[in-house]
């Protein structure tokens, strides 16, 4: 299984966000928690986290046939970014969206979310729980 996986902008700023709550998690510690996760799964990941929306597109396009599916935390993206809607529905990739709960959010719902329409499944809770069981779709 290869999945492609796609942080939207200011991700890179959890860290200051659950400096607020129970949970410590930075978006390394994600992406280490993720890696160490698949490490004994028949699991390949490529990760990009981006502020610009082009070198989403770029990410999706380029590995599209390297891909067996996708990982999408969209953040602001969810309520503005019609050309990555366009490019997933184009390329045909199952798709997992991943939102955060209330006390991580950043400000994004399923319902708010302009991508609920064409991913295959959303996850949400915690940062790091909600990836985990994003990888867990894919691999059932």
């Amino acid at each position: 299984m290869k999945l492609l996986i796609l942080q939207g902008p200011n991700l890179n700023l959890l860290g200051l966000k659950s400096s607020e709550l129970d949970e410590r998690i930075t978006l390394d510690k994600l992406n280490r928690a993720i890696k160490k996760y698949i490490q004994l799964k028949d699991v390949e990941v490529k990760i990009l986290q981006t502020h610009k929306s082009f070198q989403a597109i770029n990410f999706i396009q380029r590995n599209r046939n390297w891909a067996d599916g996708l990982i999408l935390t969209p953040t602001s993206w969810a309520k503005y970014e019609w050309t990555l809607v366009e490019t997933i529905s184009l390329v045909k990739l199952k798709t997992v969206q991943v939102i955060f709960d209330e006390k991580y959010s950043f400000s994004i719902s399923q319902q708010n979310s302009i991508f609920d329409s064409i991913v295959t499944h959303t996850e949400i809770g915690r940062p790091k729980k909600a990836h985990l069981q994003a990888i867990d779709f894919f691999i059932k």
